[in-house]
């Protein structure tokens, strides 16, 4: 695992370079965030008795959607695995004796993560300091808390996992935006990234929870204001590591299989 820890710190601290790019990210944030507050809030004050999903557990919901969105946007890409793919470069790749697969997991976690790290802290202290009805409220217990940190970087380990067969179907395809755009809508919608989980149709929703994508957002967020106890989140981290697992076994495998039969663009 040395070579892998090694290629994810150097992608981490090149990502934490892009510090400008980070600030303009955090004003856009702050924009989304106050916009989706706006039109939930009109939409509480009208149908306060929908949903279970009180008002207070939606805004540090989106508080948290927008501190940590660098983790768990499904549309997130590397334009540089596309390159590699689509023009050729791929076969420099597989001259590393290395596994591929574990290879650019690493740079895609190390991305995310850099990315976080430079957005997250600035928009939680305003979310925090916000008057009500804006303000966002802190965990309802420390094992809760706890439980969110845990279940959300477990919900990046999952969402990068996820994230592979965007470019492994690219591999087979050899054009990557069909891929992640089919991705990005359906797993954004499916992780409650356009509307909150609680927020759907009873009938869907009990489908939806069954997926993965739930697992990368809506899990941890719920389970930081308390919308999930500590039993069921506890639950929950188990469901959660089980997908993790299957899907980075199924992606080991097919990325194996995919590499025999890889075409090279160009020649």
């Amino acid at each position: 695992m040395k070579p892998y820890w090694k290629y994810f710190k150097l992608n981490l601290m090149t990502g934490m370079q892009y510090r400008i790019a980070a600030y303009a990210g955090v004003a856009t944030q702050f924009f989304w965030g106050f916009m989706y507050l706006m039109i939930y809030a009109a939409f509480y004050m009208n149908n306060s008795k929908a949903t279970d999903f009180d008002f207070k557990s939606l805004v540090s919901y989106l508080w948290l959607q927008q501190s940590f969105l660098a983790l768990i946007m499904i549309w997130f890409r590397d334009q540089e695995l596309f390159d590699l793919i689509t023009k050729g470069n791929l076969a420099y790749e597989l001259c590393r004796p290395l596994d591929l697969y574990r290879f650019w997991y690493a740079k895609l976690l190390a991305k995310r993560l850099s990315a976080a790290t430079l957005r997250f802290a600035p928009i939680l202290v305003v979310a925090f300091l916000l008057p009500e009805p804006f303000k966002m409220m802190p965990p309802p217990s420390v094992a809760s808390g706890l439980l969110f940190v845990f279940a959300l970087l477990t919900g990046v380990l999952v969402i990068v996992a996820l994230s592979m067969f965007v470019y492994l179907l690219t591999m087979k395809t050899m054009s990557g935006t069909g891929s992640l755009l089919l991705f990005a809508i359906i797993g954004d919608f499916l992780s409650g990234g356009i509307l909150p989980i609680p927020l759907m149709p009873e009938g869907f929703r009990k489908v939806v929870e069954i997926l993965p994508f739930r697992y990368v957002a809506d899990f941890p967020f719920r389970v930081y204001s308390g919308h999930i106890p500590v039993a069921d989140a506890l639950y929950g981290i188990c469901f959660q590591w089980l997908w993790l697992i299957l899907l980075v076994v199924v992606g080991s495998v097919w990325m194996r299989y995919q590499v025999k039969r890889v075409c090279i663009q160009g020649g």
